[in-house]
């Protein structure tokens, strides 16, 4: 007997799956990524604001991801009113909150109340052609949306070198991470970029946790140390900075973590290396926010 299904329904499961299909092959958005400030660089040509300690988001007009390509769940309320010009932020609640922003931010079922605590940071327009000096006016349109959790990120100009470690040296003694600096004549580029740097008390940067050590002595039975895949290849351990907690059960194999460091050995591998903290944009090698 021949089951004859109804073109009405043969049409939604099509156009279902086109939807899929179509999301799937959307491209991840390639986002402008900095580098370290070195001292001797012409502070005065660069915009200066806070490093926030939060998730990084990607607004594409319609909807907001991370950075590594995972759509975020929000209250329909949270975006609602936004412009459809793309903007880059960071999903943030205050200094020292990141373990909760990330929390939120990792949910697959918003939580309204939860969200009402979350701000989103607008740092850059990733569509804009103009200079940085354009979009930093083409960004102070968005207070005129009057959306209190849409916030433009405060940038300045500083006279001179000393004046930049001063700024830094008071965020620092505020809880905060550090500074950001954006040259006023770049243009939005995807990937690393000598024109947007990061100046902070040390260096950071992410690994994949690819397996672990066993502990020794009051450690014994737990983790000794996350061992560690950098994004260049490079295999090292991070014992340093885990809690007691963490050695219990440490973060699981495929999740990104952001690890400090001050410089590196003779061997290219990172000095005096201590674990930060999960990393909340990034995706595990299962495809699933981690």
């Amino acid at each position: 007997m021949r089951t004859h299904f109804p073109v009405s329904a043969a049409l939604a499961v099509i156009l279902l799956l086109c939807s899929f299909l179509t999301l799937a092959e959307q491209p991840r958005h390639q986002p402008m990524l900095a580098s370290v400030y070195r001292a001797g660089i012409p502070v005065t040509e660069y915009w200066v604001s806070e490093k926030l300690d939060g998730v990084r988001g990607h607004w594409d007009g319609q909807a907001l991801w991370t950075r590594g390509g995972h759509r975020i769940s929000v209250p329909d309320w949270f975006i609602s009113g936004w412009p459809a010009m793309p903007m880059d932020g960071e999903l943030w609640i205050d200094r020292h909150s990141f373990d909760e922003v990330s929390g939120i931010v990792r949910s697959l079922q918003p939580n309204d109340s939860a969200w009402r605590r979350v701000r989103f940071m607008v740092f850059d327009l990733p569509g804009h052609p103009g200079t940085f000096d354009e979009r930093v006016g083409a960004m102070a349109a968005i207070e005129q949306a009057q959306i209190p959790w849409l916030q433009q990120v405060a940038q300045i100009r500083v006279s001179d070198a000393a004046e930049l470690d001063r700024r830094l040296d008071a965020v620092i003694a505020a809880g905060g991470e550090g500074l950001m600096l954006h040259h006023g004549q770049s243009l939005y580029r995807a990937g690393r970029s000598a024109h947007l740097l990061k100046y902070k008390p040390y260096e950071d940067a992410e690994a994949r946790v690819v397996g672990y050590t066993q502990g020794k002595g009051k450690y014994a039975g737990q983790v000794g140390a996350l061992i560690v895949e950098d994004v260049a290849g490079r295999r090292f351990r991070l014992g340093s900075g885990l809690s007691d907690a963490l050695r219990k059960a440490p973060p699981e194999l495929g999740v990104w973590v952001t690890y400090r460091y001050n410089g590196e050995t003779s061997g290219g591998l990172p000095r005096f290396a201590r674990y930060l903290r999960v990393r909340g944009d990034m995706l595990g090698e299962q495809g699933v926010i981690q």
